[in-house]
């Protein structure tokens, strides 16, 4: 099993990515491997509504890691996404590159999903329920920890000097682990997930 991680701080080794490693580390010691992509480094282009993922369930634009995290989507068993908080809500940089992923992505339900938020005061509650969202609206089970999934800090040694943050962190990827295998137990006895029904869209305007 491997959970894909994905760093949207433009830091890649900045208190984002510090909350992802604890995070790591916990599923390691669990037997869960991990994969890290630094996607807040890009230059992302948002989502320009073309409907070709529609057909090809690939994003038009190749020049960013949106395809790359798609293909290891396909035999991935969760996902870990984290962002820093600009303005109350996660960097722009992370959703955009979410809004294209989720868009195109077919093969993200009913694999375990989590976002983590760094912060130095505020916003971080508001930054986890927008991330959040890409999850439920995609069939994904949402994995939760012992408190909100953050850690507070304006450099990653701060962030050392909160405790529960990382405490909080390490119990996310234990939590995460236990999930996985006991979705893996559930498989392995015959239960498979609900089947797909196609959704009726109901326009508010006609």
């Amino acid at each position: 099993m491997k959970v894909l991680m994905l760093n949207g701080s433009p830091h890649e080794r900045g208190c984002t990515s510090r909350a992802l490693i604890e995070v790591g580390r916990a599923l390691n010691a669990e037997g869960i491997d991990t994969e890290y992509f630094h996607v807040g480094g890009q230059t992302i282009h948002g989502c320009i509504a073309c409907q070709k993922c529609a057909q090809t369930g690939r994003c038009v634009f190749t020049y960013d890691m949106v395809n790359q995290v798609l293909d290891e989507m396909e035999t991935a068993s969760g996902i870990v996404v984290g962002s820093p908080v600009h303005y109350a809500s996660p960097n722009g940089t992370i959703l955009a590159f979410l809004d294209r992923l989720f868009y195109a992505g077919r093969n993200f339900a009913f694999k375990p999903a989590a976002a983590v938020v760094s912060a130095r005061r505020a916003g971080t509650t508001a930054s986890i329920d927008v991330l959040n969202k890409y999850f439920t609206i995609a069939q994904m089970p949402v994995v939760s920890s012992s408190y909100w999934n953050m850690v507070h800090g304006f450099t990653p040694q701060e962030v050392e000097q909160d405790l529960e943050g990382l405490h909080t962190m390490k119990t996310l990827g234990k939590n995460m682990a236990w999930l996985l295998k006991c979705l893996e137990v559930g498989k392995a006895a015959g239960i498979e997930p609900p089947s797909w029904e196609e959704i009726p869209r109901t326009n508010f305007i006609r």
